[in-house]
């Protein structure tokens, strides 16, 4: 396995931005104020980190359903050469929080956020007519288990 060089800094920056990101209109000055850092330095150290796939995404988690959403996690079996173009199709909705390929007959899965649970199944068929994939599973979450996960570096 392949580890990035992480310096004592990046690490404080990251221990820092995972969970205790400021609501703030200059986060990256206050992160810095929090570690003895410039904002610039912040930023530079932010930017490298996205640059080097460390940093995948920075953004809020909202719970969807205090929201009025609801979700679905969905599968679906897609023949190998029409998996481009599937993958293409669902991500074009806003909706769609995950998809990723696995290596089984339902082998594109995807999570699915709709403003009602009409919209999420209408959703649902303009995928299958559009890709003339006709094989796609919903399953909505009967209980959800949410855990925090932070990774102390």
């Amino acid at each position: 396995m392949n580890t990035l060089p992480l310096d004592e800094l990046d690490r404080a920056i990251l221990n820092q931005i995972q969970s205790d990101f400021p609501i703030d209109p200059e986060p990256y000055a206050v992160t810095g104020a929090r570690l003895g850092l410039s904002e610039t330095e912040v930023l530079n150290r932010v930017q490298r980190l996205v640059d080097l796939g460390v940093i995948r995404r920075i953004g809020a988690n909202f719970n969807s359903r205090l929201l009025g959403y609801t979700s679905t996690l969905c599968a679906a079996a897609v023949p190998p050469e029409q998996i481009e173009n599937f993958i293409r199709l669902v991500n074009r909705y806003t909706g769609v929080t995950h998809n990723y390929l696995r290596r089984h007959r339902l082998n594109i899965w995807f999570t699915l956020i709709a403003p009602s649970q009409v919209r999420l199944e209408e959703i649902i068929q303009e995928i299958r007519t559009e890709s003339g994939i006709s094989e796609i599973y919903s399953f909505p979450a009967k209980r959800i288990f949410k855990i925090q996960v932070d990774f102390a570096l």
